[in-house]
C-alpha cells in the first residue's frame, strides 16, 4: 500500500499534534498523524510540572529568563534559539488556551504561577500536577475534531525514504539528501506499507527507555534520532541526558512514577536516609538548583551511604495545601503506602530527558531536506548542556509553529515519487526466539546504566563501545534475516541510539552540563 499525503507527521505528543493543528486544512493540505501506539500515549501527558512563559510583567521579564536558560544550559545554548523560544513563548501560551488548555488561575482570574529549579521567577505555568495530560487531552479533543488530520495508530516508522531506496549510495558527505516518507509498519497486520509525505515531520519524542531507570514511557526508544542517523542525516549533543533528580523510589515500577520539580519549588526539602540535609554540600540554592547538580548530588549522597535512595521531605507544608497543589502525587504515594504529608518520599534519579537529538535550523527542518523534527527528539540548540525546567513543552510549540510557517511556503515544489519501491522482506522470517531480543535490550540498559549514566569515565565510555559493538552485529544480523517487528526495531533503535550517546561523549574532552567525567573534573568558575 502506498498512502499519499501532504504533511506525514510521526509522533503524537505536543510537538506533533500541534504542528498538525497548525497546518490541516490549509489550502486543504491533509494530514497523517501516525503513531507508534494510541494517540494518548506520549512523553507529553507525563509532564508534572508545566510550561514555563513570561507572563507576569510586574516582576518578570524576557531578559530573565533568556538569562536562566542560558545559566542552566552551561552557556552552551545557541542565544538564537533561547530567545526564539523565550520571545515566541506568550504568543503560543495563546495558541495553548484556543485549543482549550486549562491553566490553573488564583482568584484574581491570574495565572497560578510555580517556581522551579534554576528559574529566577515564577513563570510557571500550570494545571494542578499533570499540566502534561491536561496539554495532551485537549490537543487530542481538537485533532479529533479536525476533517484534515488522518489519525492512524499503531503504526511504527521503520525507516525514512531518501535517496538511498532509489538506489543511490547516500553518505554522511552526501549533499542534499532529501525525505520522500517513510516504510510504515502496521503492528496488527505486520504489513509494512508506504508513507509518502511531501513534507515529513518528526515527533518521535526522547530516548529513556535506553536506560533501566527512566521516567519516559517505555515507547521512548529514541526512533526517530535512529531512522536520521541512519539516513546520514546529522545528529547533535547526544551526551547530555537529563536525569531527573527525584524520581518515586518503589522497585519494579517501569518506568518510574515522577515527582516533580516543582515540589522542590513549593517547599520540599531533601534528606539522606539519616534524616539529614545534604543540598548545602553541593551548591547554595539547595534542593532548587538545576537538574545535573541535584542528581549529582543524590547520585553522590546515595554512593557515600551505600543507600539506593534518598528521601524528599514535605512534610513541614500545610497538608491540605500540599494535597491541594499535588492531587496525584499525593493519590500516587498512598496508593503504595506513603502519605507525602506525614511521610518523607523515597526518591532516586532517572533517565527523563534528552536535551540533543536531530540537528535542526530555525525552522525546525532537519539537515534532509522535507524532513523536520520537533519536541524532544529534536536538537534546536535551546538546551545547551542542560534543560532548564518546564522549557521543553514551550520549545514544542515554538518550534511547530515555525516549521508550520516555513512548511506551508515550501511545499508547492515538493511533489510525490512514483519510483519508491515497495518494501522488500524477501528471504526473511520471523525470529524463533524472542528471548534474543529480550535479553538484548536487558544487556543495552544494564551497559548505558553502568557506563553511561549520571558519572562518566573514559574506561567506562570504552567498555560501553566495545560492548554495544557486540550487540549492533548481532542485531543487525537478526533484524535482516526477520520479519519486521515492533520489538526489533525498537532494539535496533535503542542500540543506535546509546551508540550515539556513547560516542559524543566520549568525543567531549570536559565536564559540561549534563555530561560529568571523572577524568575530566570541572574546572572553578573564573
Amino acid at each position: 500500500m502506498n498512502q499519499q499525503y501532504d504533511y506525514l507527521v510521526i509522533g503524537s505528543g505536543i510537538a506533533g499534534m500541534s504542528f498538525a493543528l497548525k497546518v490541516a486544512g490549509h489550502n486543504g493540505a491533509r494530514v497523517a498523524l501516525l503513531c507508534k501506539s494510541t494517540l494518548d500515549e506520549a512523553n507529553t501527558a507525563l509532564a508534572q510540572g508545566g510550561v514555563a512563559s513570561v507572563t507576569n510583567l510586574l516582576v518578570d521579564d524576557f531578559d530573565k529568563h533568556i538569562h536562566d536558560t542560558m545559566v542552566a544550559g552551561d552557556y552552551l545554548s545557541d542565544p538564537e534559539a533561547v530567545e526564539k523560544v523565550v520571545k515566541g513563548a506568550p504568543e503560543q501560551i495563546r495558541a495553548l488556551l484556543e485549543w482549550g488548555v486549562d491553566f490553573d488561575r488564583n482568584s484574581d482570574g491570574e495565572f497560578d504561577l510555580h517556581r522551579e529549579g534554576g528559574h529566577s521567577e515564577f513563570r510557571i505555568l500550570h494545571h494542578a500536577d499533570n499540566t502534561g495530560y491536561e496539554i495532551q487531552q485537549s490537543l487530542i479533543r481538537a485533532v479529533r475534531e479536525n476533517p484534515y488530520i488522518d489519525v492512524l495508530e499503531h503504526k511504527f516508522a521503520v525507516e525514512l525514504i531518501t535517496q538511498h531506496h532509489l538506489g543511490k549510495v547516500v553518505t554522511h558527505r552526501t549533499p542534499d539528501i532529501a525525505c520522500y516518507g517513510a516504510y510504515v509498519l502496521d503492528t496488527e497486520t505486520g504489513e509494512v506499507d508506504t508513507y509518502q509525505g511531501r513534507v515529513t515531520v518528526l515527533a518521535t519524542g526522547g530516548v529513556g527507555a535506553v536506560y533501566l531507570t527512566t521516567t519516559n514511557p517505555l515507547i521512548a526508544t529514541g526512533d526517530g534520532i535512529a531512522m536520521v542517523h541512519r539516513a546520514k542525516g546529522v545528529i547533535k549533543d547526544m551526551e547530555f541526558i537529563q536525569f531527573h533528580p527525584t524520581a518515586l523510589y518503589h522497585p519494579g515500577d517501569r518506568p518510574s512514577f515522577l515527582i516533580t520539580e516543582a515540589m522542590r519549588g513549593y517547599g520540599a526539602v531533601l534528606r539522606n536516609l539519616k534524616g539529614e540535609e545534604f543540598m548545602h554540600k553541593y551548591d547554595p540554592r539547595l534542593s532548587l538548583a538545576p537538574r545535573d547538580i541535584v542528581a549529582r548530588a543524590i547520585d553522590s549522597e546515595m554512593k557515600l551511604n551505600g543507600d539506593d535512595h534518598v528521601y524528599l521531605d514535605v512534610t513541614h507544608k500545610d497538608p491540605e495545601e500540599t494535597k491541594r497543589h499535588f492531587p496525584n502525587i499525593y493519590q500516587h504515594c498512598l496508593e503504595i503506602g506513603i502519605d507525602i504529608t506525614k511521610d518523607y518520599i523515597p526518591v532516586a534519579p532517572a533517565a527523563h530527558y534528552l536535551c540533543g537529538g536531530i540537528k535542526v535550523d530555525g525552522n525546525g527542518e532537519s539537515t534532509i531536506h522535507r524532513l523536520y523534527a520537533l519536541g524532544e527528539c529534536s536538537c534546536t540548540g535551546l538546551h545547551g548542556g542542560n534543560r532548564l525546567a518546564s522549557n521543553s513543552l514551550i520549545e514544542a510549540v515554538v518550534y511547530a509553529d515555525a516549521a508550520a510557517k516555513h512548511a506551508e511556503e515550501t511545499l508547492s515544489r515538493y511533489s510525490f515519487r512514483n519510483d519508491i519501491p515497495d518494501w522488500n522482506d524477501d528471504g526473511t522470517r520471523h525470529p524463533e526466539e524472542m528471548v534474543l531480543i529480550t535479553q538484548s535490550l536487558k544487556e543495552v540498559n544494564q551497559i548505558m546504566g553502568y557506563y553511561v549514566g549520571i558519572v562518566r569515565s573514559n574506561l567506562r565510555l570504552d567498555r560501553a563501545w566495545n560492548r554495544l559493538d557486540i550487540l549492533y552485529r548481532e542485531t543487525e544480523r537478526l533484524f535482516k534475516n526477520s520479519k519486521v517487528s515492533r520489538d526489533i526495531c525498537e532494539l535496533r533503535n535503542v542500540i543506535d541510539v546509546g551508540y550515539l550517546i556513547m560516542r559524543q561523549a566520549k568525543e567531549r574532552k570536559e565536564s559540561r552540563g549534563l555530561h560529568y567525567s571523572v577524568d575530566y573534573p570541572p574546572q572553578p568558575a573564573k
